[in-house]
């Protein structure tokens, strides 16, 4: 029997769906746990262990730039595959590999392509789920809730590993993640049956690089923001308020909790909302949560204000990837990865910045400075958005030359 024209869309977003929580459940299991790998088995010092992560992080960054570019010259699966094939194969790899050169080689060669796995599986979102793009968002919606509830499984099993069998059986499990992934991946159609033209054979569009410019400096300075933040409120919670590391727990608990019928909710949007309009809400949100974490001093409410935080983590990841995918209509790989790579470059200043602002003014203000700072995110997608839209409506009014 052939199926139906929803079923193909609908068969397609169940395969993204079972890759994206493999995914995640793979990431979340062995980030948290990789530098005591390098610390506890590896017997790294600190600095050795920095050099690592930051190198792989920018090696990750580079992997996604092309395999994006890749995407966009012939898209199909296989830069999702190659990236996750690449990814494991470095995992097991560090099972047996104690010399600190080639575990940096590879990081460098091998994990970094990990981090290109993610806006690959949302540019094949963006090319295959053509039957669930109605709402704000598409199928992104979707997608993102199962990212933040396999963040909420992975760390959980990656301690339970490491606790019963060792970081041995972490990376062999890790390694496992990737190759199911690749499994997964392998359901999807070889090439996107509405595929867009690739970027050499694409017309122009009437919006201009400094309005993607723009936009991707307004999503820098979100996550930027939000991760300086992460390093800043539980020494804040422990050390200004003399809270417990528990109460800090519960604080990002509570913020994954609410980040998936957050993202869920965007699904239930009235199609004439745009998506430019949800995102600043979501940015107002970020600015209004840490304006909140600054001025009050108990936990209860520190721990329920962290409800503000998920709602706008959720609207931005989710209608953020979106937003550029729109910008570049022709370059849905480059598109998606230039927004991954925003958060990559955020999660590697955050640490320099809350570490420097907190030393020098304390935790306080640098939770304020944060506030600063998503309220610059808001106003550059502000500008971006009023400047996309005088763009077009130029392009449109321009009079058609005399024949």
């Amino acid at each position: 029997m052939g199926s139906t024209p929803a079923s193909g869309p609908r068969r397609r977003l169940i395969a993204l769906l079972i890759a994206v929580m493999l995914l995640g459940i793979t990431e979340s299991m062995i980030g948290p746990y990789l530098v005591l790998f390098g610390a506890d088995r590896l017997q790294l010092s600190v600095l050795e262990i920095g050099v690592f992560i930051s190198l792989t992080a920018v090696s990750g960054m580079a992997a996604s730039v092309w395999l994006g570019r890749r995407y966009d010259r012939r898209p199909g699966r296989w830069p999702a595959v190659l990236a996750a094939s690449l990814a494991g194969t470095g995992y097991l790899l560090l099972v047996v590999t104690t010399s600190y050169p080639l575990v940096l080689l590879i990081g460098v060669l091998l994990l970094g392509a990990g981090t290109a796995v993610f806006p690959q599986l949302f540019a094949l979102a963006r090319s295959h789920t053509d039957g669930t793009t109605a709402r704000p968002g598409g199928g992104t919606p979707i997608l993102r809730s199962a990212w933040s509830l396999a963040w909420a499984i992975g760390p959980l099993a990656g301690g339970a590993l490491v606790a019963g069998a060792g970081y041995s059986w972490l990376l062999g499990v890790t390694a496992c993640g990737f190759c199911l992934v690749v499994v997964a991946v392998l359901g999807l159609d070889a090439h996107p049956p509405q595929a867009s033209p690739p970027v050499e054979a694409a017309t122009d569009r009437p919006l201009t690089s400094r309005t993607v410019a723009l936009s991707i400096a307004g999503f820098a300075l979100f996550h930027v923001a939000m991760f300086s933040g992460a390093v800043a409120l539980p020494l804040y919670v422990t050390q200004v308020l003399h809270g417990s590391a528990g109460a800090v727990g519960l604080m990002f608990s509570v913020c994954a909790a609410a980040e998936i019928p957050a993202a869920l909710a965007l699904l239930l949007l009235p199609p004439r909302w745009s998506r430019g309009r949800v995102i600043l809400i979501g940015m107002g949100l970020m600015v209004v949560y840490f304006a909140l974490v600054a001025a009050f001093t108990g936990i209860v409410a520190l721990v329920l204000i962290h409800i503000a935080r998920g709602v706008a983590i959720a609207v931005v990841g989710a209608l953020g990837i979106s937003h550029m995918q729109d910008l570049l209509p022709a370059a849905p790989g480059r598109a998606t990865t230039l927004f991954a790579n925003t958060a990559t470059a955020g999660s590697l200043v955050s640490g320099i910045a809350a570490g420097g602002i907190s030393h020098a003014l304390g935790y306080q203000a640098a939770l304020l400075v944060c506030a600063v700072l998503s309220g610059v995110a808001w106003l550059l997608l502000l500008l971006a958005r009023l400047r996309a839209t005088v763009e077009t409506e130029g392009f449109v009014a321009e009079p058609a030359p005399p024949r």
